[in-house]
């Protein structure tokens, strides 16, 4: 359990947060309304999974799927890194030295 999830029980306990959503347009409250229906759960229950699934860090492109990505539309092969080994400093780093 992460420090933060146990601080949030050490203070409010099991309990869960609420969330208000105010001036939800009526088309919105049917169409999430006929969601939920169509997944056989509640209106409340269908907004806490789609909000989940939004949020949620699996659902997010992780950093180094998002570079390789970018490395493949512009072309770059295994070869152009080759450069970076060429010029890379191969002294190991020495560490810091405390007084």
């Amino acid at each position: 359990m992460r420090y933060d999830e146990r601080k949030r029980r050490r203070l409010w306990g099991d309990a869960m947060a609420m969330l208000t959503v105010r001036d939800l347009p009526d088309d919105v409250h049917l169409a999430l309304q006929l969601r939920a229906a169509q997944h056989g759960r509640s209106t409340e229950a269908e907004v806490r999974e789609i909000i989940a699934a939004a949020v949620k860090l699996e659902s997010r492109e992780r950093l180094g799927d998002a570079l390789a990505a970018l490395g493949s539309r512009i072309g770059l092969m295994d070869e152009d890194f080759e450069v970076f080994d060429q010029l890379r400093d191969k002294m190991p780093a020495e560490p810091p030295r405390l007084k």
